[in-house]
């Protein structure tokens, strides 16, 4: 099947077995290795990604599906000389040993903290209608589908929590 992806702002027109997970479309045929393949079952997040501003698992998303979709990876938000807030963060707080989850870590952050920006509510949030903080529990509740091996979870809680207070200093 023809399906065209908007990858980090750039128009992609892949011919795909319809079976094709998102995952697989970014990693091996538009060439962008930053999003990993932890589990292939959706329960570890490495594969997270975000489309049209909302996290997914794409290794749980056929291609097919997101025709016509923006979707942006690790690679589209920042670059080596032009870090995220959020990278720069990760990187200021050691929020990563091995590295392999990070990408995931990161893009489900920065869409876990447009969700708290936006007012969404969690599980853990004190009202449904009031604004949600970047708290401890808070990001440990919307963060719980991304795991680490390793164990960084107190220096990854750091880093959303410094990028969540950059951001609200700049605004």
């Amino acid at each position: 099947m023809h399906v065209t992806l908007t990858i980090n702002d750039t128009k992609h027109s892949l011919d795909l077995d319809p079976r094709t997970t998102l995952l697989d479309a970014i990693r091996s045929h538009a060439g962008l290795t930053g999003t990993k393949k932890g589990c292939d079952h959706g329960q570890c997040g490495a594969c997270t990604v975000m489309v049209n501003g909302r996290r997914i698992n794409s290794c749980l998303s056929l291609a097919v599906m997101h025709d016509g979709d923006a979707v942006t990876t690790i690679e589209g938000l920042g670059t080596p000389e032009a870090l995220s807030p959020l990278q720069a963060a990760f990187l200021e707080t050691d929020g990563f040993q091995c590295g392999y989850c990070t990408p995931g870590q990161i893009c489900s952050a920065t869409a876990m903290l447009e969700e708290i920006r936006a007012g969404w509510p969690s599980h853990v949030s004190e009202t449904l209608d009031g604004p949600a903080l970047p708290t401890e529990a808070e990001i440990a509740e919307r963060m719980s589908g991304n795991l680490c091996r390793c164990s960084a979870y107190p220096n990854i809680v750091a880093a959303i929590r410094l990028a969540a207070a950059e951001r609200e200093d700049a605004a």
